[in-house]
Formats: structure tokens, sequence, C-alpha cells
């Protein structure tokens, strides 16, 4: 089965944040640490959420602006500091009672690797390592914090005919 055929499965993300929602880059401004997260995946996020998708966020950062800025968005909920992301993703899935089959987790680094190999769809940024490339379902042909996050959502609300309809519109 292709990664297209199991989009149409999906009732849930899950995403790693530095190096998927950014680009991975950490800025030092005195004591607080910046990063930029895109629009466009903020764009999808919402959407997504909207219509009833649940978007989870597990990272190993502990920014109380990227959680808030994200539960903003849409996510049901952020794990910050997350050393176990395979623990985080198991005690969702468990919680909410569903199926790997349901899951898309996106990544790009050594820590999300056990999550990615047990998720229904697995997918990466274009710049993800590349032991992270050779277990993705798909790959994105854009980069992590270049709207990697949209090309993934918005693929899954095409594939299961949810993508620019009414609701797109409202903003």
């Amino acid at each position: 089965m292709n990664y297209k055929q199991k989009l149409a499965n999906v009732t849930t993300f899950m995403f790693d944040v530095d190096g998927v929602l950014t680009d991975g880059n950490v800025y030092l401004f005195q004591n607080e640490v910046v990063r930029s997260l895109n629009s466009r995946d903020g764009y999808a996020l919402q959407y997504a959420s909207k219509l009833g998708y649940d978007i989870y966020i597990i990272t190993g950062g502990n920014s109380v602006s990227v959680k808030d800025r994200l539960l903003g968005l849409g996510a049901k909920e952020v794990f910050l500091q997350s050393k176990n992301k395979l623990e985080v993703y198991n005690h969702i899935i468990e919680r909410e009672n569903l199926k790997d089959e349901e899951v898309l987790y996106m990544g790009d680094d050594i820590p999300d690797f056990e999550v990615m190999r047990k998720a229904g769809v697995s997918a990466c940024p274009q710049d993800a390592a590349v032991e992270i490339k050779e277990i993705s379902h798909y790959q994105s042909p854009y980069a992590g914090g270049k709207h990697c996050v949209r090309d993934l959502i918005e693929q899954t609300l095409r594939v299961q005919g949810k993508w620019f309809g009414e609701l797109s519109l409202e903003w």
C-alpha cells in the first residue's frame, strides 16, 4: 500500500517541533530562546483542527511560548521535554483508543525513529536525517519550518476530500 492510500485512514496528526515545525535553528536573545514557525503550517494546523482532526505535539524541547502558540493553533496537547517519544505516543494511542493506522507522525531526527516505525504513516521533511528518510513512508519536498507540515496535512485532507471546502474560506 502506498502512502497516499494510507492517508485515507488518518484521523490524528502528531508532529515533532524542532526541524519539523521549525527550521531547526534556535536563536538566543539574552535569556530567551526564539524559534520561528511557518504561517502556512499554522493555517493547516488550524484548518485540520477545525475539521475535527486531533493534533498532538511531541517534542524534546521545553518552550512554553511554542506550546502556547501550538495550542492556540488547535493542537489538542503539547508534550514538552519528551525524552522517550515512543512512550508518549503509546500513552496517547492507549488513552484515546486509537489504532496505529489512524496516526500520521512527522519527525526529522533520531529521537523520532521508534515512533515513526510504529505510526501508520510516517513522514519527514526534505532535510531530515538519513536514518529517518530511510523509514519514512513520505518525504516532503519541503524542509523543516518551510511548510512541510502544510504539505502533509493538505495531502491528507485532499485524499479524504476535505481540503479547500467552505470552512477554509471563512478566515
